[in-house]
């Protein structure tokens, strides 16, 4: 039984465990939408199992696709992302929650510290993503992506770092030059994180609805707002610049009243990682709230449905009719019976793994499941069935791919990061 559960027992009921919350929220300065998530949200907490235990409970899944997971480092917090400096070989940079970000050397699985920033660590938050620029081993520019405290506020912050110099993270020095920007989140969940440069050079930022269940503030479906949305910028301007970015014109909402110029698509619920794939296509993994997790094929200018639908179905417990006009239907989708928290990743590139050569690998947080699927030439064509590359001992947190197209895993539980590689012949 959680402990949560115990407290509100020992209080009498819900209403009488709310009444203290709030008061004890009122002296400690904390916003009572904040103090309630904390004590009545079922899937705010974000499962943070050991491994072992994770391993207790698994049962074995044939895999379609057998891989194997070769350990390339150990010793990390709660990693969260693995990136690739562009012009470095065998050096990858791998991010903790708590907000330290080091260099790991992928032949010898040495890694140490980069750079630190001071983050709030609650539930999902965290330091959750970075992004090297395209141009990185002439400029050294790195952003990060993390939620810290701005005026007592739990604040989404993308911040623009340089790494002097940029040819070698393990001998480099980091300083922050500025901040990109900033959006308030309103509860500690659902701030999903990542960064990615798009095959357009711009910047294109996911952003989650903002936390607590259902999307009691509607994000999803008020593009006015960056909630729950996928923004894209312009960070190519000189670092005096008195704007740390501008706004592509050709960004679907520009001068459209009610939309943010820099909105690139919207409806998400938390987009836990998206890549491009080798069409320049956004894939996007969505996570799910009851039923559905999801991955769709997003376009510039789309709905993808949230907090109206989610997956194909209706979000409205009992709802059986919820059409929305426009909005975007995704490619692949799973239940509960399969996981309860998608990760998404890459299309694997590499020529080692043939048989997963241009197929798209994603997995789940829960059940420690990965899937690959062949994305479809037209995203309304829906793909039925992911094959299986196995159930395996581990929160999957994010994924990677190096610069031979190999394709990484990061082990929230006990900090590894694995490759994946062809099995061994039996």
């Amino acid at each position: 039984m959680s402990l949560t559960r115990i407290f509100l027992g020992l209080l009498g009921g819900i209403g009488a465990a709310i009444a203290l919350l709030l008061t004890w929220a009122a002296i400690d300065g904390v916003s009572a939408g904040r103090a309630l998530v904390w004590l009545v949200d079922p899937d705010y907490e974000a499962p943070t199992a050991p491994a072992d235990e994770v391993r207790s409970t698994s049962s074995a899944v044939q895999a379609d696709i057998p891989v194997k997971l070769t350990p390339i480092a150990t010793g990390f917090s709660s990693p969260t992302d693995i990136q690739f400096p562009p012009g470095i070989e065998q050096q990858a940079l791998v991010l903790e929650k708590n907000g330290v970000a080091k260099w790991l050397k992928l032949d010898s699985g040495v890694h140490g510290r980069l750079l630190g920033v001071n983050v709030l660590s609650a539930s999902e938050e965290g330091l959750l993503g970075a992004a090297f620029h395209p141009d990185f081993a002439k400029n050294g520019r790195l952003f990060l992506n993390y939620v810290t405290e701005v005026q007592q506020n739990d604040t989404t912050r993308v911040e623009e770092w340089r790494i002097e110099p940029p040819g070698d993270l393990v001998h480099a020095k980091a300083r922050a030059v500025r901040t990109v920007l900033e959006i308030e989140q309103p509860y500690q969940n659902h701030n999903a994180g990542q960064l990615a440069f798009g095959p357009d050079g711009y910047l294109y930022i996911g952003l989650g609805d903002g936390g607590f269940r259902d999307d009691p503030h509607n994000e999803g479906q008020t593009p006015s707002n960056w909630l729950g949305s996928m923004l894209r910028i312009d960070v190519n301007v000189p670092e005096d610049s008195k704007a740390a970015y501008r706004v592509p014109p050709d960004n679907p909402f520009v001068g459209r009243e009610g939309f943010a110029p820099e909105t690139f698509a919207y409806g998400l619920r938390n987009p836990w990682r998206y890549s491009f794939d080798p069409k320049g296509r956004l894939i996007v993994a969505d996570v799910g709230q009851d039923r559905w997790e999801e991955i769709d094929i997003v376009h510039k200018g789309d709905n993808l449905g949230w907090k109206i639908r989610e997956g194909f179905a209706c979000s409205e417990k009992g709802a059986t009719h919820c059409e929305l006009q426009g909005a975007v239907d995704p490619v692949h989708v799973y239940g509960r019976g399969v996981g309860a928290s998608i990760t998404g990743g890459y299309v694997s590139l590499d020529p080692s793994l043939s048989a997963l050569m241009g197929k798209y690998v994603f997995g789940d947080f829960v059940s420690g499941r990965m899937f690959a699927i062949e994305l479809p030439a037209d995203r309304s064509q829906r793909v039925q069935k992911a094959l299986s590359l196995g159930k395996h001992s581990m929160l999957i947190s994010t994924f990677g791919r190096d610069h031979r197209g190999a394709i990484y895993v990061a082990s929230y539980g006990d900090g590894r990061i694995l490759r994946l590689e062809p099995a061994a012949a039996r």
